[in-house]
């Protein structure tokens, strides 16, 4: 989807959102009526998850080559994403958790879902049996994401190891996700009118608007302190002692490339600067960083996966829900996976929420309470993607360099 066409959805969702405030100030509970409008495109994202998530892990397990060959940078790059995309989601988990946005907000008639409730005494054991399906096929119709997505990942990196047998399977499943992501554009053109109808509804079933905007206050300082502790104090300690580099410096070098990120919302649009700032004002190899920040910019997402942890958390207190901590587990888990595998989705986060918010059970109407303030704090999590992309290659440059003798 091309810059254009991708500030045009953006537009018309703000639209959306603006007209659907304004709708419930004048009619109050009657928009209500219109619900019906988000409800078909929730229904048309989940009748997409299962193919586009199976297909994008595939593809992005595929794109790394044979995986017996990743070597030290790639395995390296991995553990880094892995590692920092966890962290991200924990600082988020932690901040919602003290904070408690959705405590006391009356959202209407969403209530706690019966299998959610059930999963009182879930824990650790729980969790690792729960990346295993005895049933693929099931697991997919009922749209259990964890096995899905733990089977695609196995399965891409088999395929890396089967040479010329294993390439027209990959090529088949490269179609699949080239479809699905047209599937996925064309649903966001329509995305504007199913917003509305989500935001609208929601809102107007509610009933005291007022409140649910100081929640949403709330929710908004919750996800910005989040992200502000992982750009301002998780990486760029990591920065200073693991890529022993000036963070600040390095972070005033970047300047450009981050402030692409904000006004574009958007990772890819923002790589070649990012590889500029990188390279070139920063001192980064052109071998690390042509490696690790295009690799970023597709499947590092530490601001996206920060977000739908706290926005996961913030729906199931706004219904009244405490999870345990078995099932903040799986939000942490599934936040970070989703967030790799969908991250080259347009509005990625919109479909990634459904992902998470599924893996835990909770009510997709939820997502209507979030979306009013989505396209700004959108802004600011891409920021934080880029900035763990640039960060990522100075630290996995210095343990290359450390691997190899050499000193910078």
């Amino acid at each position: 989807m091309d810059t254009r066409t991708s500030n045009f959805i953006l537009l018309g969702i703000v639209i959306a959102i603006v007209l659907a405030f304004a709708s419930v100030a004048l009619f109050g509970e009657a928009m209500a009526s219109v619900e019906w409008l988000g409800t078909l495109f929730l229904k048309a994202l989940k009748m997409i998850i299962v193919p586009l998530v199976t297909a994008s892990m595939i593809v992005g397990v595929a794109g790394l080559g044979d995986v017996r060959k990743l070597g030290r940078l790639g395995g390296s790059t991995i553990i880094y994403f892995l590692v920092t995309t966890g962290i991200a989601v924990a600082i988020g988990l932690v901040v919602v958790n003290l904070i408690r946005p959705g405590e006391g907000i009356n959202i209407g008639d969403l209530e706690v879902p019966a299998n959610v409730a059930a999963k009182e005494e879930f824990g650790l054991p729980d969790l690792v049996l729960s990346l295993v399906s005895d049933n693929i096929v099931a697991s997919m119709a009922d749209l259990e994401l964890l096995p899905v997505i733990v089977f695609s990942l196995i399965f891409g990196a088999v395929l890396t190891t089967l040479g010329p047998v294993g390439e027209p399977v990959i090529a088949f499943f490269r179609g699949v996700n080239e479809a699905i992501m047209k599937m996925v554009v064309l649903l966001m053109l329509v995305a504007p009118i199913g917003i509305f109808g989500l935001v609208a509804g929601r809102f107007g079933r509610a009933g005291d608007l007022g409140e649910l905007i100081g929640g949403m206050g709330w929710y908004m300082l919750t996800v910005l302190l989040g992200l502000g502790l992982h750009a301002l104090l998780v990486l760029p300690a990591i920065l200073w002692f693991v890529g022993r580099r000036n963070p600040w410096r390095y972070l005033f070098n970047m300047g450009t490339a981050l402030l692409t990120a904000f006004s574009t919302a958007s990772s890819s649009a923002t790589l070649p600067l990012t590889m500029e700032g990188v390279e070139k004002h920063n001192g980064v190899s052109e071998k690390v960083a042509g490696f690790v920040v295009p690799l970023g910019a597709t499947v590092n997402m530490n601001g996206t996966a920060l977000y739908e942890a706290v926005a996961a958390m913030f729906i199931a207190q706004a219904i009244g829900l405490d999870l345990t901590l078995g099932q903040q587990l799986i939000v942490l888990v599934m936040a970070t996976l989703a967030a790799i595998g969908a991250a080259g989705i347009p509005e990625a986060g919109l479909v990634t929420m459904v992902i998470v918010l599924n893996a835990v059970g909770l009510p997709l109407e939820g997502i209507g309470l979030i979306l009013a303030v989505d396209w700004l704090l959108d802004r600011f999590r891409t920021s934080v993607n880029v900035w763990g992309d640039a960060v990522g290659a100075a630290v996995l440059e210095r343990r290359i360099l450390d691997g190899n003798g050499s000193r910078s």
